[in-house]
């Protein structure tokens, strides 16, 4: 898993070049709503797409991480679907619905049953390289959704061009990311930690607990600011030092945002002796996240390490597949 970590900003270049080439074709009918179906690895990057995107898609674009599309769904929509094997069962699901729907499909996938309906249907299909976890592969479907986004002419090619930007961003930086997740690391060892961030690096947040969960096999949770400040602040009540609060903070974070996170930690200063501040580094929201997201996977990796486990592994996903798998859907 490391040496996939490693390689991400190679990744990154690998995805645009992939995109470059692919080909998608114009819906026949105006598109009203995009909706992504993923999931988990598959997923992730459809959360990130999401807050990139929003500044400029004229249309919705909504996330849908279950068996079920909304009922909104016809003809004008076009459904994005994002899993990485072609075998996720509640995507596959969701491909049926679109189809109902006569929406308009792209698949993201490295094959399995969803590359077959694509082909056999005449969708438009992105394979990106397969045989790797799925967690592993998040500059595969962001980019390929990004790129795709801009080929059907709902965003610029801006985007893209960040995307390429913050592969060098990252290349630059990995030595001293390193560095800084394995202090990090040795920071969360033996603790529970909590991640926030503001808003808009919700999907960054989401990204570090799924790493930490899969990764280093721990339990986590994770809120955003400003809304934590109406709920979860006040469950800070109980001293313990168990916990490890990690705040992913950026120097343009809304300035209301930056006030809230200072006085959060003055509240959090009571009840845990862990505070750790985690500044990205950027020029774009784009290159900000890509930076925080290839920190938070260093970081989960070497907490395997100091925990002696193997990050690969997920024997218990595996079980709940299989046992899923004795019942027709």
């Amino acid at each position: 898993m490391e040496k996939l970590v490693i390689n991400f900003p190679n990744q990154l270049r690998e995805a645009l070049a992939i995109a470059e080439k692919a080909v998608v074709t114009a819906p026949t009918a105006p598109v009203h709503n995009i909706v992504l179906a993923g999931l988990g690895g598959s997923g992730i990057g459809g959360n990130m797409v999401a807050e990139l995107i929003k500044q400029e898609c004229k249309i919705p674009f909504a996330i849908y991480k279950g068996y079920e599309l909304p009922a909104y769904i016809n003809e004008n929509s076009l459904v994005i679907l994002s899993s990485y094997s072609g075998n996720t069962e509640e995507t596959l699901a969701a491909c049926a619905q679109a189809q109902a729907a006569k929406a308009k499909i792209l698949a993201i996938t490295s094959g399995g049953k969803l590359m077959e309906i694509a082909k056999e249907n005449h969708y438009d299909l992105i394979v990106v390289p397969g045989g790797m976890p799925p967690r592993s592969c998040l500059g595969y479907s962001m980019t390929q959704q990004i790129a795709a986004l801009h080929k059907y002419g709902f965003i610029s090619e801006t985007l893209v061009q960040q995307l390429a930007s913050s592969a060098e961003l990252l290349s630059s930086e990995q030595a001293d990311i390193r560095g800084k997740a394995k202090k990090i690391a040795q920071f969360l060892l033996g603790k529970m930690p909590i991640i926030y961030a503001t808003d808009r690096m919700d999907a960054v947040a989401v990204r570090f607990r799924q790493q930490i969960n899969e990764n280093s096999k721990m339990l986590c949770w994770h809120h955003v600011i400003p809304e934590m400040n109406h709920n979860e602040l006040v469950g800070w009540r109980d001293k313990n030092n168990n916990l490890a609060v990690i705040i992913f903070r950026n120097e343009d974070d809304f300035t209301r945002n930056q006030m809230r996170i200072d006085i959060n930690k003055e509240v959090f200063e009571n009840y845990t002796n862990t505070i750790i501040d985690v500044w990205s580094k950027g020029s774009s929201l784009c290159e900000r996240m890509m930076y925080l997201v290839h920190l938070g996977d260093f970081i989960s990796t070497d907490l395997a390490e100091l925990r002696n486990l193997d990050p690969t592994e997920v024997k218990v996903i595996d079980y709940l597949k299989n046992e899923l798998s004795k019942v027709a859907i």
